[in-house]
């Protein structure tokens, strides 16, 4: 296997942790803030999900982003498996770091100010950036030739 491909990836995990340890306190401190305490224990089990409308829109945004790193990301994970395995090329390894890179504006974004336009813009160029990485992966695949694509 080729850790360069793998870098990329670990480095996406350790985001997604820190985003979750951003949580805590965004959550927390909101949370803390609300005058009405009942609206938290009217419900068993509740859920971080419970707290829209409860807690401000922004304490929620990490959560949000949380969730998110757990959607879209399972793919480049895959992929870069696939590709540390049939030996990725030098494209391959910077379209994952440009895909980490993006992840990670996104998410700052999101969590910061959390302006659409540009929340999508950053979505779209890192989910361009996949499908690149992922066509790559069944070319080299496909073909069994990491040569092939360079």
């Amino acid at each position: 296997m080729q850790a360069q491909i793998l870098a990329p990836a670990a480095v996406l995990v350790v985001w997604t942790l820190i985003i979750l340890f951003w949580i805590v306190p965004v959550r927390f401190g909101a949370i803390a803030k609300v005058e009405d305490k009942s609206v938290f224990t009217d419900k068993q089990g509740g859920r971080g999900q419970d707290l829209e409308g409860k807690i401000p829109d922004k304490a929620n945004w990490p959560a949000h982003n949380h969730t998110h790193l757990h959607e879209q990301p399972t793919l480049f994970y895959a992929v870069v498996m696939i590709l540390a395995i049939v030996g990725p090329g030098a494209t391959d390894v910077l379209l994952a770091w440009s895909y980490v890179g993006l992840r990670i504006v996104h998410s700052l974004w999101q969590i910061l100010f959390n302006k659409l336009p540009i929340r999508f813009a950053l979505f779209l160029l890192s989910t361009i950036v996949l499908v690149a990485l992922a066509i790559r992966a069944v070319m080299a695949t496909v073909f069994a030739d990491p040569g092939v694509v360079g």
